[in-house]
């Protein structure tokens, strides 16, 4: 039986458990099948984003899944980059790429597999959304962050609106600085996906 992938797949995840059998079912196929036939912008951009605004490594690309975004940090000449995922299989596609100098599996809403004020940098594409993670995402990212420590995050527009991540940064503002929201395509202008209009906010800001 073949087994269900896709964006409407991901979307109705409800736990952990889900997200790891999705992208343990997902992983050899998530580069072709998802992220160039429709066009996935997101890690390009938030690694834009990182970048034009000084983001220097450490870096931890979180939920770094096969590595897109990565790829696109290393590019432009930015590392160390450590990726971490809940899914050992997508950060076995991601191994491949060869721009990582440490890949773990952890669980965002667990303790993190990393040491204190370790990263300069955080990053994120495609975690924060839909059936994946809400702001309770962002609590052990403050220990892993160094002060100063750059954050550029994807969040799926219509899950930071309903998920509450306007009031969670409120509540962080005497851990962070005032994020800097950018209203972004998720996908390409050719994208055949039915959720091809989508939007995405990337948020910046600093570890204070």
């Amino acid at each position: 039986m073949k087994k269900k992938t896709g964006l409407e797949t991901a979307y109705a995840l409800s736990s952990p458990d889900d997200n790891i059998a999705l992208y343990r079912d997902w992983a050899e196929t998530y580069d072709q099948d998802f992220a160039e036939a429709n066009q996935y912008t997101f890690p390009a951009t938030v690694a834009a984003a990182f970048a034009d605004a000084g983001g220097h490594g450490p870096v931890l690309d979180v939920g770094a899944g096969t590595g897109l975004a990565g790829a696109h940090l290393a590019s432009a000449g930015i590392g160390p980059i450590d990726a971490m995922d809940i899914s050992q299989e997508m950060l076995d596609v991601a191994a491949t790429k060869g721009v990582y100098a440490r890949l773990f599996t952890s669980d965002l809403l667990a303790r993190i597999d990393a040491p204190d004020r370790h990263y300069a940098g955080i990053i994120s594409s495609g975690t924060f959304t839909h059936g994946h993670v809400g702001p309770e995402g962002l609590n052990d990212l403050m220990r892993v962050a160094a002060p100063g420590c750059l954050f550029a995050l994807t969040v799926n527009a219509e899950h930071y609106n309903a998920a509450g991540f306007a009031a969670k940064f409120e509540a962080m503002s005497a851990m962070i600085t005032t994020p800097e929201l950018k209203d972004v395509p998720i996908y390409g202008p050719d994208s055949q996906s039915d959720h091809k209009h989508d939007r995405g906010i990337v948020a910046l800001f600093r570890r204070r």
